[in-house]
């Protein structure tokens, strides 16, 4: 820029005198513009505009250009026909709740690759295998046997515990003299008898004899050591050999 005010100086600017003295106002005359190889160094206007553009990234001789050139990648968009998932099976539609695989039509169900959930029922489940209950006499509920252990009344009706064979749990099969064998312990069943959910009957069938199998099978969720454990009168063994 120096040497550009300095060539348009030295190029014909002159300063013209005012013609009378009482004008004061100098005149300039401006020369011809510098020629074009009149140039510093320092960026045209021109060039200072395309100075502000961002350059191209990637560059346009950089390998990531070259490479796309040669095998564009275009993203493929699904269409929502091939988004959603595959029909089911044929005859799959036409599955019933609650009817047995076979009963309707040949279709089958095992199809590892359906998104389908598996069938479910709407049969009515069998209710578990359990003794009916009865009613109780007033003061025989489960509180009133609790506080019935809890009394400090004897219920073993015997004064130690005793090794008992078979022969001698069969004599013990009376009302007012019940005991009975659970899981190879013996309990003096007598004082229970009205507070059974099932009845005294229910609870007769094992009196005098090993009741294990049977209540295992009614009910083998009941914590049969806990309810009876002031009732225990001995431990059932072998007969003894002669």
């Amino acid at each position: 820029m120096t040497s550009y005010l300095r060539s348009w100086l030295s190029s014909g600017t002159s300063l013209v005198q005012p013609a009378s003295p009482s004008d004061s106002v100098p005149t300039f005359t401006r020369a011809s513009p510098p020629p074009d190889d009149a140039d510093d160094g320092e960026d045209t206007e021109t060039e200072r505009e395309d100075s502000d553009i961002a350059p191209a990234f990637p560059s346009l001789n950089s390998a990531q250009r070259a490479s796309s050139s040669r095998s564009p990648s275009i993203p493929t968009i699904l269409t929502d026909a091939q988004l959603m998932p595959p029909p089911p099976l044929p005859g799959l539609a036409a599955r019933q709740p609650g009817v047995a695989r076979g009963a309707r039509g040949s279709s089958s169900l095992s199809a590892p690759n359906s998104l389908m959930p598996p069938p479910t029922t709407t049969a009515i489940p069998a209710k578990p295998k359990k003794g009916a209950k009865v009613a109780l006499a007033p003061g025989h509920s489960p509180l009133d046997w609790a506080a019935l252990k809890s009394s400090g009344e004897d219920l073993r009706g015997v004064d130690t515990l005793m090794r008992i064979p078979p022969s001698e749990l069969k004599l013990h099969r009376r009302r007012d003299d019940a005991w009975s064998a659970f899981n190879g312990k013996v309990y003096n069943i007598t004082a229970y008898l009205p507070f059974h959910p099932g009845g005294e009957k229910e609870l007769m069938r094992v009196a005098g004899r090993d009741g294990t199998k049977l209540f295992a099978e009614t009910h083998a969720w009941v914590n049969l050591d806990f309810m009876l454990d002031s009732c225990l009168v001995g431990f059932l063994v072998s007969e003894p050999s002669d």
